[in-house]
């Protein structure tokens, strides 16, 4: 069978492919411990809202109506409005439903906004995503319809006390000309959890302006929810700004649901494409969501249960990991949002795709850095240094998997 050129790309099998098959093959080998995907905790708290919400939700009809009917191609309605008021009477943002769009998980979202703004023109130039700093997210590596569209740039290293560090955007290597499309970045960043400051946002919203460029905002897991960020700042949107937001870290993956909040000209761009390739996106998260609004619950549990529940796991998963591994070459970034732990093995001399195969080999499931170095233009050691940590599991398998993380790491210093 021949593909198309379309088909070919998309044909391949990717990092996020491979993320995603682990963590389907993972949840269906007893025993394997899951420390790869992203699939958020299972909060009990959580779970419990969840299960007394559908219940209240079955019994006034909402849920049936989501199940049965379409919502428009821009997304169920009752709950972009809602959200929309949610956020002007929160943050104070001049933001309307014409400003919101919903789209089938915000992985879909990323697809449609990438290839909106980047890769061949209608003049027949090539524009490109800046990421302001990699590692980035894996998932946006191949969510190119054009081949080579992003461009990053290494970032500074700041080392820490305690066997900590943390990444810094590199302004002045940074260069926006001609060829770039827009500002990429997730705060709190996957995989690393680094979250970028409020005087970084700042200099790269001000980059976007002169540049007449959106700054895209990867927020999955930031402000105002679901929340999973440690450092102290202050959430951003203005009418440059691209926010991309998610139900799926709220406890909700399965609902695959997207937020997309933006000028009118792009909400506009979102509900059309959403029209053409998928409809309308799903009625069921948006229907949650809405209800959560409604009981003044979303962001509360945001705060109150999703927020602590993941700092503390953090900790712990540091503490675990700088008790079973006391080589001094061994780093991990400072933990400050996301669900994510970056291991750096500085002078590592095997690459951590081979320390991966090794610990996939005894059943313990990671993420090798390897993939999150994304529109870099030359090799970089460090590059094969790094692993991304899940740090979600129960403790007891969360010890297990960092025994022989610490075991394997130790081999292969030894080698």
């Amino acid at each position: 069978m021949q593909f198309s050129k379309f088909g070919e790309k998309f044909n391949q099998y990717s990092g996020i492919t491979q993320l995603m098959d682990d963590l389907n093959d993972g949840l269906r080998t007893p025993g394997a411990i899951m420390l790869g995907g992203g699939n958020p905790a299972a909060i009990p708290a959580m779970l419990d809202y969840f299960h007394q919400a559908s219940n209240e939700m079955l019994a006034n009809g909402e849920l049936i109506a989501a199940l049965a009917n379409y919502d428009g191609p821009q997304g169920k309605d009752a709950f972009v409005k809602a959200l929309a008021c949610l956020f002007r009477e929160t943050y104070g943002w001049d933001i309307s439903e014409k400003n919101i769009s919903l789209t089938n998980g915000s992985q879909s979202g990323f697809f449609y906004l990438f290839n909106l703004l980047a890769g061949k023109q209608a003049d027949g130039s090539h524009k490109k995503v800046l990421l302001p700093l990699a590692p980035e997210y894996i998932g946006y590596g191949d969510a190119g319809i054009d081949e080579d569209i992003f461009i990053s740039y290494q970032p500074e290293i700041e080392r820490l006390d305690n066997g900590l560090f943390k990444y810094h955007v590199d302004f002045e290597q940074l260069t926006v000309d001609d060829s770039i499309a827009a500002i990429c970045a997730s705060r709190p960043t996957n995989p690393t959890g680094n979250v970028l400051t409020d005087e970084e946002i700042h200099k790269l919203d001000k980059l976007a302006r002169q540049h007449n460029i959106p700054l895209i905002i990867d927020n999955a897991y930031g402000l105002p929810f679901p929340n999973i960020i440690f450092a102290d700042v202050q959430p951003f949107w203005n009418e440059n700004t691209i926010l991309c937001m998610s139900l799926s870290k709220l406890g909700l993956p399965g609902v695959r649901c997207g937020i997309v909040i933006a000028n009118e000209t792009i909400t506009s761009a979102m509900t059309n494409m959403n029209g053409i390739i998928s409809l309308a996106p799903s009625s069921v998260g948006p229907a949650y969501a809405n209800h959560m609004i409604e009981k003044g619950d979303l962001l509360k549990l945001s705060t109150d249960v999703i927020k602590p529940f993941y700092r503390q796991k953090a900790l712990r998963a540091v503490e675990l990991l700088q008790q079973a591994i006391t080589d001094e070459r061994f780093r991990i970034h400072k933990p400050e949002g996301a669900i994510f732990l970056w291991l750096w093995f500085d002078e590592l001399p095997i690459t951590t795709m081979e320390l991966y195969a090794r610990l996939k080999a005894r059943g313990v499931l990671v993420v090798p850095g390897e993939y999150f170095f994304i529109g870099q233009s030359e090799g970089w050691d460090h590059a094969h240094q790094c692993l991304r940590m899940n740090y979600v599991q129960e403790d007891e398998m969360m010890q297990k998997g960092i025994t022989i993380i610490a075991e394997e790491v130790a081999k292969a210093y030894a080698e």
